[in-house]
């Protein structure tokens, strides 16, 4: 389940996992660490991206916003701070749109794009309930959940997200579809004294 707070009878209180061949997983991970050297060595992730990067982990990323609210904080800013946990956020990424984005904007041509197009093309889905086995449809968007390559494809797919959101906000963090955004106010214009006139309309 999603989070232990929902009822267990609804089918949305869960979170759907590929149920992946040991294999699969395997020539995932193969194919995992030269995409991820080639990301960073053209340092084609975002730099506010904790994940898949040397040296960046979920403790980093919470140290990194602690620094930036303290230092609001000291500067007697207020800080305001939203998480956001992207809701099914696997199951949107549009084939077309991703494939296009990892040729152009990542530089992954040739076979290696031959590749990533088979691998996202032409799965198919069903779902096992309490011994019950629905029928087998085709997934016409998505990456899988609980595969090794899938987290990465959906950061490359919303990279450039976030890249209009930090253009909005002090601070903003990430780890796969967890994103923190923080914005911080001066307290001089969060709290103008406001006149009698004013006040009164």
């Amino acid at each position: 389940m999603k989070k232990a707070s929902l009822d267990p009878a609804d089918t949305k209180s869960y979170r759907p996992i590929s149920d992946l061949l040991v294999l699969s997983k395997m020539l995932e991970r193969l194919i995992t660490h030269p995409l991820v050297e080639h990301l960073n060595l053209w340092r084609l992730l975002p730099d506010f991206q904790s994940v898949y990067r040397a040296h960046h982990s979920t403790e980093t990323a919470v140290l990194h916003v602690l620094s930036d609210i303290l230092d609001a904080l000291d500067h007697g800013d207020f800080a305001v701070l939203t998480l956001l946990d992207l809701s099914a956020a696997f199951d949107t990424v549009d084939h077309t749109t991703l494939l296009r984005r990892l040729q152009i904007t990542y530089g992954i041509t040739d076979t290696a794009l031959v590749w990533s197009a088979s691998y996202l093309h032409e799965r198919k889905l069903s779902v096992w309930y309490r011994g019950s086995c629905s029928t087998t449809s085709s997934l016409l968007c998505g990456v899988p959940q609980g595969s090794v390559l899938g987290p990465i494809l959906f950061l490359l797919y919303t990279a450039d997200l976030l890249g209009l959101i930090d253009t909005f906000t002090r601070t903003i963090h990430r780890f796969t579809d967890a994103v923190l955004l923080m914005k911080s106010l001066l307290f001089s214009s969060a709290f103008q004294p406001v006149s009698p006139k004013h006040r009164n309309g």
